[in-house]
């Protein structure tokens, strides 16, 4: 029997109820937490993770356009450069690096200071395993298949969360992902609408299954939990959380990544306790007809883009706690292949999206493309340890005291921080 809950397609807006319900005692803890942390001059803080699975192709997603080898070894898919004067020009940050047209929403994110690029970032193992490197990404043990907890799951148990909520880790995914399975809990959750026990066929005549369950469990904290589920789906059911609306004129993709985002403000908003929320989005192993401008590549972007856009301005002012953190496993080869694709390669670019973050620049030593520059003669080098990312935010946004006990084996000091957080 899978003891995992889900969260079943639409919306929460607990604020804007209009009957009068009673509170499972999880949400009476939590808005008590954030009393005191007011009172205390602090908020509580939320990551927002997300994974661009099966590799994306950082070099079109942040175009080098002032590095001549980049448009040598890509003759057919490289975005123009932005004082070509054509309309699908990249969309210039630096002078020296900029962003795919596609993703125009993210461009007033970086004018106003608020996303920070990480280039040449990315695991030391040397694997072009999808499979393989997602693994280390998730668990942050490059090499090392058989940790048995993911990064995000260890900060969890390193830091003690009082309000208990059930709701302080979420992924809104369809499975739980390698980077939080572990011992300390969380939901995966597929939609928000009905929160409901999915157990099979047989699921509607198993929730008194499944109290009994935790009700004989020897961990007070476990049994509490599955009570406090069950009041949670009757309480939810009785919200209605279809009602919720977007805010600040925000419109998400219609796109399951869109609609993943979607729902992730919404928990937000509803004051529920969330601290780590997961998604992911797929389709970047370009190896084939990738496109340039257009394409392929252009259209996963957009949804890509699009999503974190509109997440932002819907979320408003609440973005004073939240960071956004998107990674990929690997890069992409700097030279484009017969199929006016790319193959699987190794460094790649990371966004760090939110309000105190020391955005409009980007981060990390640039390695350059020539020949000899280049990792294995063929792709972007690696110069910055991605675990010296993720710390960073563990530290400084999520506020873990122990940064090792989350990345075991790597030393992973304050001293390799890009300091990109403030």
């Amino acid at each position: 029997m899978n003891r995992r809950f889900f969260l079943r397609s639409g919306g929460i807006a607990l604020a804007s109820v209009g009957v009068s319900l009673s509170a499972p005692s999880f949400l009476e803890r939590a808005l008590a937490a954030q009393t005191r942390d007011r009172r205390a001059g602090g908020r509580r803080k939320t990551l927002i993770a997300i994974f661009q699975r099966f590799g994306v192709d950082g070099l079109n997603m942040v175009v080098p356009h002032g590095e001549r080898a980049y448009y040598d070894l890509r003759p057919s898919i490289a975005i123009p450069k932005p004082q070509s004067g054509n309309a699908e020009a990249a969309l210039d940050l630096d002078g020296f690096f900029g962003l795919h047209p596609a993703l125009t929403p993210l461009k007033s994110l970086w004018d106003s200071q608020r996303l920070a690029i990480v280039n040449a970032v990315g695991s030391p193992d040397n694997t072009r395993s999808h499979f393989d490197a997602q693994d280390y990404m998730e668990s942050a043990t490059p090499g090392r298949k058989g940790t048995p907890d993911g990064w995000l799951n260890r900060y969890l148990q390193s830091k003690t969360d009082p309000t208990r909520s059930l709701f302080r880790a979420v992924s809104l995914t369809q499975t739980m992902p390698r980077i939080l399975q572990g011992r300390a809990p969380n939901l995966t959750i597929s939609n928000l609408a009905d929160f409901t026990i999915r157990a099979g066929r047989s699921s509607a005549s198993l929730q008194g299954g499944f109290e009994a369950i935790y009700d004989q469990s020897v961990n007070d904290v476990l049994g509490g939990t599955g009570r406090e589920t069950f009041e949670a789906v009757n309480f939810l059911k009785k919200a209605n959380p279809r009602q919720y609306l977007p805010e600040n004129g925000a419109q998400y993709p219609r796109s399951p990544f869109g609609n993943s985002l979607f729902q992730i403000a919404q928990l937000i908003k509803a004051g529920v306790g969330l601290e780590v929320a997961f998604t992911d989005i797929g389709g970047w192993d370009t190896h084939v007809n990738q496109g340039n401008s257009r394409g392929q590549l252009a259209n996963r972007l957009q949804d890509f883009s699009g999503g974190i856009g509109a997440l932002a301005t819907d979320l408003g002012k609440l973005m004073d706690d939240v960071v956004i953190l998107t990674m990929s496993e690997f890069g992409r080869t700097v030279r484009e292949n017969g199929n006016r694709g790319t193959d699987h390669g190794h460094a790649n670019a990371m966004f760090v999206i939110g309000s105190n973050i020391r955005g409009g620049k980007v981060y990390g030593r640039w390695p350059g493309l020539k020949s000899e520059q280049l990792y294995e003669g063929r792709d972007l080098a690696l110069t910055t340890d991605f675990r010296d990312v993720f710390g960073e935010v563990a530290r400084k946004h999520l506020g873990t005291s122990s940064v090792q006990a989350v990345f075991p084996g790597y030393n992973s000091s304050e001293s390799k921080f890009l300091n990109f957080l403030s």
